[in-house]
This record gives structure tokens, sequence and C-alpha cells, in this order.
């Protein structure tokens, strides 16, 4: 059998147009059997004279907007292991990241701006498994700023690919997106979620800022095992700051500060969505305090004033966290419709100035445990949270834009990083109880 390799000519040191990488796309690395001798056609640009024509090829940089005029267009020209580098501007598109293994940087944070303009449904979409967003701001979308899917159709994906009102997503037409990662991203003022994990796997949500999502700042949905973990991060002014729903094992929120909004964070099962019960999350070293701001946006739900919530979760572990000055409550722990709280561990967390530091309801008293120490017995807490009424809120497209945070190092000369492997070894025992 002999093969013969169709290549293709590059001039040395001169950049591709995009109009031409489009073109020659398709021969790349084509092969075509000939007959039964295995030959190999040598003499081709780029391959040296005994090299192995199998190499993989270097990374090349698509650059938005020197070489491509928006976004999305250097996105569909992207291979896999290439880095698509946005300079500062508004871009006013919604874009979609369907290739893998494709690193989306920003050169700028706050100066790369994918703007839905209140018009749009989300900022960015990845299905492309292994691929990573860095270094740029999503903001005003009318549902999501940064979204992580297996979910392909784009219907449900304007719907946000796991909002309310949907049913139960079908998990053998979607399989999980393997592999993901945002760093150093900005989610503002988005009306459902900042940065968003649904039916996702392998990833790690790292150095990223929430602000003035109308739902929540971070979100972790239907996932098991999710093989994930959110870490060191700030969410502030969303009506939740970090939710969980029935996302299960191997997943780890560390060193987050979860600060100022209305409800910290949430722990929850629902039968909305596939996998229920949520269970086995480890949320250490966390600061989750003051979420009762007034001037976020207002859920439907109407929770304020609380640190951590845990509804019908199980098999947690709240450990090392600092909660304090959480008006209603610190810690709470219930029930909801057809999924009872059971399980869950937390120990060992510094808990002062709220409403009421640790609440059971009656239903969830047994089988779960609050205790002083991390390894302590289980101590009696309060069984209702305290009082509070929640103020009106504010839309979320009125709230003042997210203050500026810092960026990534060198964006303009780093190697692209792809979402493979990860999250890697997760050291949670590294993540200590925060300084008062």
């Amino acid at each position: 059998m002999r093969i013969v390799r169709i290549c293709r000519a590059v001039t040395p040191g001169r950049p591709e147009g995009g109009a031409a990488r489009r073109r020659r796309r398709p021969l790349l690395g084509t092969f075509f059997l000939v007959n039964a001798v295995l030959t190999a056609v040598s003499g081709c640009a780029g391959t040296p004279p005994g090299g192995d024509a199998a190499a993989p090829r270097p990374a090349a940089v698509l650059h938005v907007p020197g070489e491509y005029p928006t976004v999305q267009a250097a996105a569909d020209s992207a291979r896999p292991g290439d880095l698509v580098l946005v300079r500062p501007g508004v871009y006013r598109e919604g874009v979609t990241l369907r290739t893998p293994r494709v690193v989306l940087r920003g050169t700028d944070r706050q100066g790369v701006v994918i703007d839905g303009e209140f018009r749009r449904a989300n900022g960015i979409t990845v299905t492309g498994a292994g691929s990573a967003v860095e270094n740029l701001t999503v903001r005003h979308h009318l549902a999501n700023g940064l979204l992580f899917t297996g979910v392909t159709d784009e219907r449900l994906q304007q719907r946000g690919a796991g909002g309310s009102g949907y049913d139960p997503l079908d998990t053998v037409k979607y399989p999980p997106l393997q592999g993901f990662r945002a760093s150093y991203v900005t989610a503002d003022a988005n009306a459902l979620y900042g940065i968003y994990a649904f039916d996702a796997h392998a990833g790690v949500i790292e150095h990223s800022y929430a602000s003035g999502q109308a739902d929540s700042g971070i979100y972790v949905g239907q996932c098991r095992p999710c093989d994930t973990v959110v870490r060191q991060n700030e969410v502030s002014h969303n009506a939740v700051g970090i939710e969980v729903t029935n996302a299960s094992e191997s997943l780890w929120f560390l060193g987050n500060r979860i600060v100022g909004n209305r409800v910290g964070m949430t722990l929850n099962s629902n039968d909305v969505e596939a996998l229920a019960p949520q269970h086995g999350a480890v949320v250490a070293g966390n600061v989750i305090r003051d979420n009762n701001d007034p001037d976020s946006p207002e859920q439907a739900d109407g929770g304020f004033g609380i640190g951590l919530g845990i509804g019908g979760g199980t098999g947690n572990l709240v450990t090392r966290n600092l909660i304090t000055g959480n008006a209603a409550a610190g810690l709470l722990v219930t029930d909801v419709q057809g999924h009872p709280a059971d399980g869950n561990r937390l120990a060992g967390n510094a808990l002062s100035g709220n409403g009421a530091d640790g609440v059971l309801t009656a239903l969830a008293r047994t089988g779960n445990c609050f205790s002083a120490r991390p390894d302590g017995p289980c101590t009696p807490v309060a069984d209702r949270p305290a009082a509070v009424t929640a103020p009106p809120g504010r839309s979320f497209r009125t709230l003042p834009p997210a203050p500026a945070r810092p960026g990534s190092a060198d964006p303009e000369t780093a190697p692209p990083i792809a979402a493979v492997g990860l999250p890697g070894p997760v050291p949670a025992d590294d993540y200590p109880l925060p300084d008062s």
C-alpha cells in the first residue's frame, strides 16, 4: 500500500490570510491509499530530510482584528491547538468555539469585551473539547456570559442549555464536554449565569470575577463525576454567587471570595435537571461574607442573607471556610421536595456575626453534622434562620460596570495550553481557613 501526501506551499515568514487558510485547510495532512506498497513522498515543505512527517504542527496564532475582522471568523478558522488572540475592542457578537483544544485569549482583560448589548443570548459558547477562554470580559447577555457545554443544539443554548423551563437533558444524545478551562475571565451583568459549566466534565474555573448576574455568578450543573475545580475566583453583587445543581463527585470549590451577593453559595438537588441528587462536593478555604447586598439583582425565589445553603444535597464536605456577616444564616441545610439532605458534614468553619451561624431545618436534623472542629463531634444548631426582609434588588441592566481585575501574565507571548488532563492533582488540604 502506497501513501501519497498532498502538501501545501507556504512562503517562509509570510502569514496566511483567513481566506487562504480556509481554502487550504482540507488539504492539510490528507492521505490517499493508492496501492499495496507503503511509501511516502518526500520533499514537502516543512518536513526536513529524515524528519517525522507525522510530527505535530506548531500552534498557529490567529490575530483579531489584524487577520480576522471578528472573533467568530478566527474561531471558525482555528484548528486544534491554535491560539485565537484578540486585541482590545468591544466585539458585538456571539462567539461559538466548536473546534477542540483551541485557546481563545484576550490581550487585555478589561479591554477585550464580548458585548451582548442586552440583545444576544450567550457571549461565548464552548462545545469544542479541551478548549479554554482566557483574559477577557463577557457582559450584557440575555442568558450566559461564558458557557461550556456538551449541548450542541443551538435552541437549547439560547435558553441557557440548562436554565428554567426546560426538560431534563438527554445525556446520551448530548454527551458531556470533556475538558474546559476559564482563566482570568470577567463576567459582568448577564441575565442568567456569568460563567456556566453544564453537561461538562474535566474542567477548571480559576482567577475569574463574576459580578451583577441576575441569577448566578458561577454555575456548575449536571455532571457526574464532574472532575472539576472552581478555585481562587471572586463573585460579588450577583443574586447567587456560586450555584451548584446536580453536580457531583470529584468536585471542589477552593479559595474563592464569595462576598456581597444576595445568597453566597448553594448546593442543590433538582428534578428539573438530570443526575439528581447532588452529592460529593468539597467546599474548603473560601471567604463567604456579607451576602446581603441590597443592590444586587433579585432572584425569583427571593433568597437573601444566606452564606451557604444546601438544598437536598448529600454527602458534601464544607470545611475551613470563613463565614461571617450573613444576615439570615451562615450555613443552612434543608430538604427539598423529593430530595432529603443527608450525610453532609460542615466542620471546622469559622462562623461569626451571622443571623444564625448554623441551621438544620426540622426534616434535615438527622444525618447531617455541624462541628466546630474538622474532626470533632456533631453539635446542636438552630432550626431556622434569622428573620430577614429581602429588599427588592436592582435590574442587572442598571448595575455599575465590574471593577478592573488583574489579567493573566504575558498574554501576547505565553503559549496556548489546551484544557487537557484537567483538573490534575487537587490539593484541597492546601487551602487553610482564611485569616479573618
